[in-house]
């Protein structure tokens, strides 16, 4: 028997099998070489005193995952429809390109927040960059006017136009719809962004008008916050052309030899291959990026 503060000397095994037969091992006697407490001398000990096996702890299982069941019939009707159809027909007439383009918008939202604070209180706040993409649209369409077209695929014929009509598309409780925003060219960036807010809620109320919903020469198309790296946005028929805005995000970039974090965004665009050489649309959204990436040359005519 050990006496004071002495503490038994035994194998990790049984400590654990005293600990299982509920024997403190400090009561044991021990018969092993410089006093080691053996499993011999643990059945002497439990045989003289009797044990209590520890409780051992209760396996729980999980309840099983409940298996969903059923499903439901919905039928496409209305406006759905109307937009099933439109895809459907976009993407069985035309022969889609899409080319995507990476554009740092460090300095463009730098811009954006000198702006707001300097005329948000009297012509309102610029809360997203569309208002300056608009304008980096408007201002490369003057070189590339056979994206600012609609194809007649029956009639074999392009039509392009000289005013940019720009379709903004909006999702709403019944569906995407594009409202459009009439001479695109003759609005700046404040009556830019209130225009495109108010078609936005006309959409969204239904209040738009079919005027305000008909006419586009091209469109543009975002997905704000959920707009993911890159996208394939389909073609608004018989427009040729349509330009995705992504995500905005901090990346780290290259610059002058330094690593750096920049505010970068793509643009994931598609076009009628039928009517826009792959060429013709990689220089255009050039063009776009170099305007987006240099604010000031989105001022000068």
């Amino acid at each position: 028997m050990r006496t004071g503060g002495d503490r038994a000397i035994a194998s990790p095994s049984v400590r654990r099998r005293a600990w299982e037969l509920g024997v403190d091992i400090q009561q044991v006697r021990p018969s092993g070489t410089g006093g080691r407490v053996m499993h011999e001398d643990l059945d002497a000990h439990a045989a003289r005193h009797g044990s209590s096996p520890a409780a051992q702890p209760i396996a729980v299982r999980p309840a099983p995952l409940a298996a969903r069941d059923g499903e439901e019939a919905i039928k496409i009707v209305g406006l759905r429809r109307k937009i099933a159809q439109k895809m459907a027909e976009s993407k069985r007439r035309i022969p889609h390109f899409t080319y995507v383009e990476e554009i740092d918008v460090t300095e463009l939202e730098l811009l954006r927040a000198r702006l707001n604070a300097q005329h948000a209180a009297t012509r309102g706040k610029l809360t997203v960059l569309l208002p300056l993409l608009v304008r980096a649209i408007v201002n490369a369409l003057r070189d590339f006017p056979q994206i600012n077209a609609r194809l007649d695929d029956e009639q074999g014929f392009v039509t392009r136009y000289g005013a940019v009509h720009l379709g903004v598309a909006a999702q709403t409780p019944a569906g995407l719809m594009v409202p459009v925003l009439r001479h695109a060219e003759t609005h700046d960036l404040w009556s830019c962004a209130a225009e495109i807010a108010r078609l936005a809620e006309a959409a969204r109320s239904g209040r738009a008008t079919r005027d305000e919903l008909t006419g586009s020469t091209i469109t543009l198309t975002s997905l704000g916050a959920l707009g993911g790296i890159m996208s394939t946005p389909v073609i608004n028929h018989p427009e040729v052309a349509i330009v995705g805005v992504n995500r905005i995000v901090e990346r780290p970039v290259m610059r002058a030899g330094a690593v750096v974090g920049r505010q970068m965004m793509n643009l994931s665009s598609s076009f009628d291959h039928r009517v826009v050489d792959g060429q013709h649309a990689a220089e255009f959204i050039q063009a776009i990026r170099a305007m987006l990436e240099c604010p000031a040359t989105l001022f000068v005519d």
